[in-house]
């Protein structure tokens, strides 16, 4: 399904979310206006290093990043493979890859939109000043 964020669009597969797709699409509607800071819904972790990825993801609080370091430090892996685990991420927002940036820059974003909108977003949530944090990439 596809939804509306700040800065744009990203494709949700809610076959890994036990809600019904107006359930999802409330809640992101609620957080577009400031309203939900995290996501009521049960999820389905695929059983892979994805699914571990995304588990730590999910453990990012809004208006905070971390680094792939920092998740790959938490599944005992690589920043590089990190990143692409946070590329398969198949219900972003949800599960908020767009949290997770490298070290010295904001990093890539799989979805429509790239970094521009994991800009966006990361705007909206407090995470990124555009004068002051950005400077540090």
């Amino acid at each position: 399904m596809r939804v509306d964020v700040p800065g744009g669009s990203l494709d949700i597969d809610e076959s890994y979310l036990d809600a019904t797709p107006e359930t999802v699409r409330q809640q992101v509607r609620e957080y577009a206006r400031g309203d939900r800071h995290t996501f009521d819904v049960g999820v389905r972790y695929p059983d892979d290093f994805t699914g571990q990825v995304m588990r730590a993801m999910a453990a990012i609080p809004h208006g905070e990043t971390r680094t792939y370091g920092d998740i790959a430090a938490a599944v005992d892996s690589g920043a590089v493979a990190v990143g692409g685990g946070c590329g398969r991420n198949p219900i972003p927002l949800v599960v908020p890859c767009h949290r997770v940036v490298a070290a010295d820059s904001i990093g890539g974003f799989s979805a429509a939109g790239g970094a521009e909108l994991k800009q966006s977003l990361l705007e909206h949530e407090g995470a990124l000043d555009t004068q002051t944090n950005l400077e540090r990439f």
